[in-house]
């Protein structure tokens, strides 16, 4: 009912407002469990995917959405449980890998669609990262539910990160036919089949959205973007630095 209600409200607002469009939504099963895998471009992303479906979709979000304390963090938590979302506790590495994966199961074996971002992060530039090869994987080779890629398109225009007020205009979502790996049922142990199923996986996201695609994490790409910040940030404080001191040398007129 909270859903369903959520996505009257927030569902309906965004059509209303964005009008985005979508290709596709025949692949996406009437009924019965199978997994959307998506890039992810913008925050919005989890929120105009569930809006074109006529099936509730569940995400994965971090705990702390709904761990938060005060009357901000209740409304925090309700929203993201009404939306659909489920805590995940990521404060360990590891951990947090197991804790997405035994989610993304429970929610296949009850029969629903369960929705991932395989690159791990939202992309910082636009561009298609490396697919991490650990929960997407290893949910659909554990329960053998097909795989549908899906792209966004334009939503970090809409809403870049680091920006609260969204831009108005039209994004878009294409969902591409859906990805049997059956024939790798219960191999999740193998890491070389894992790695090959993520990139099965992310090939066909790369051709619906027409992203050029960067053969490395996402996660290690927004590391080098924020070392070559600082770094420039340190430069131009040093040139600063270096021109008071030249105007301190200067005779006086």
């Amino acid at each position: 009912m909270i859903y369903g209600a959520m996505k009257f409200s927030i569902g309906g607002s965004l059509k209303l407002a964005f009008r985005p469009w979508v290709e596709g939504l025949e692949n996406v099963p009437a009924e019965g469990p199978a997994i959307l895998a998506s890039n992810h471009l913008s925050f919005s992303d989890s929120f105009f995917l569930p809006a074109m479906l006529d099936r509730k979709v569940t995400f994965i979000a971090k705990a702390e959405y709904f761990t938060s304390p005060g009357v901000k963090g209740r409304l925090t938590a309700a929203f993201f449980k009404g939306v659909g979302q489920l805590p995940v506790d990521r404060s360990g590495a590891r951990g947090a890998g197991e804790a997405a994966i035994k989610a993304g199961i429970d929610v296949i074996e009850s029969g629903g669609l369960f929705g991932i971002y395989p690159e791990g992060t939202r992309s910082p530039d636009g561009r298609l990262y490396r697919g991490k090869p650990g929960g997407l994987a290893r949910v659909a080779l554990a329960t053998g539910a097909p795989v549908i890629p899906v792209a966004m398109i334009d939503t970090e225009k809409i809403q870049p990160p680091g920006k609260v007020v969204p831009k108005l205009m039209r994004p878009g979502i294409r969902i591409g036919k859906p990805l049997d790996f059956s024939r790798y049922h219960g191999m999740e142990g193998d890491r070389f089949i894992l790695r090959s199923v993520t990139d099965e996986v992310m090939y066909e996201i790369m051709k619906l959205s027409g992203q050029e695609y960067v053969d490395m994490y996402a996660t290690a790409a927004k590391r080098q973007i924020a070392d070559a910040e600082k770094a420039e940030k340190a430069a131009r404080a040093e040139a600063e630095k270096a021109e008071k001191a030249k105007r301190a040398q200067r005779p006086a007129a």
